[in-house]
């Protein structure tokens, strides 16, 4: 006959049920050990891609940014998945071995940050372009293009487009161009030509012209001229025909 209990129920509980409960304890708490780590790791992703600046410690002064959900929807309407995540990774790390190559890590401060619609790429005049000129000849650079046209072929999601945008300063051009604009659309079309010429499918490029209008320092100095001549790779996700009609309705009326 079963033994009986002590205490006031009816029969005690058997013994190999006690020790099932307790591995299933612990099985539980493994598995939701492993769960909040992957979340953790998905948040670092999300805030990667949210603060592209602060998560590279590119911006002035070596300061980081804190980035929350609210600041990561506001500032980037780009659908976030695993591709755009991973594409991101790999163009920061494309910059920080360019930028340990050349000059022992004090090269050309190319850098990646976010912006109103996507993130984008900014290539500074030192290594793209002379004053009044439209060509690239520096073979670093050169390379840099085609490791990020390889990096947009393999790891860039299709929905995602590149615009290339280029600026001056505000000093006349040479005799070889009417004026700024002509010389910075020039200028990105030299670089988007880089990147058909390396395997980027044209559908998803396009270029603008910003002339002298757009400046990031002042013009009164070499310095600050130099860092207006610049141009800016962007990607950005497409916009639905939907959505285009009705931002010209909107417009409208």
């Amino acid at each position: 006959m079963a033994k009986k209990c002590k205490c006031e129920c009816p029969e005690c509980m058997p013994e190999w049920l006690a020790t099932f409960g307790d591995l299933m304890s612990l099985l539980l708490c493994f598995f939701v050990l492993l769960l909040s780590m992957s979340t953790m790791d998905a948040k670092k992703v999300k805030e990667a891609i949210g603060s592209l600046a602060g998560a590279l410690s590119v911006l002035e002064g070596g300061t980081q940014t804190e980035v929350s959900r609210e600041r990561i929807q506001k500032a980037t309407p780009i659908q976030k998945s695993e591709e755009t995540a991973q594409t991101v990774n790999k163009l920061s790390q494309a910059i920080a071995e360019f930028k340990e190559f050349t000059q022992g890590g004090k090269g050309p401060s190319i850098v990646l940050e976010e912006g109103e619609e996507g993130f984008f790429i900014r290539l500074p005049a030192d290594i793209t372009f002379a004053p009044g000129s439209a060509k690239i000849t520096n073979e670093d650079t050169l390379l840099f293009l085609k490791r990020i046209a390889l990096i947009i072929k393999e790891y860039l999601p299709k929905n995602i487009e590149i615009q290339i945008k280029g600026f001056t300063d505000n000093l006349p051009p040479p005799k070889s161009y009417k004026d700024n604009w002509e010389l910075s659309a020039a200028r990105a079309l030299s670089v988007l030509r880089i990147l058909i010429k390396d395997g980027v499918n044209p559908k998803q490029l396009s270029a603008a012209a910003y002339g002298e209008y757009h400046p990031i320092a002042s013009n009164a100095t070499p310095e600050g001229r130099a860092k207006n001549r610049r141009v800016e790779i962007w990607f950005f996700a497409k916009k639905k025909e939907e959505e285009i009609k009705k931002s010209i309705l909107d417009k409208m009326q």
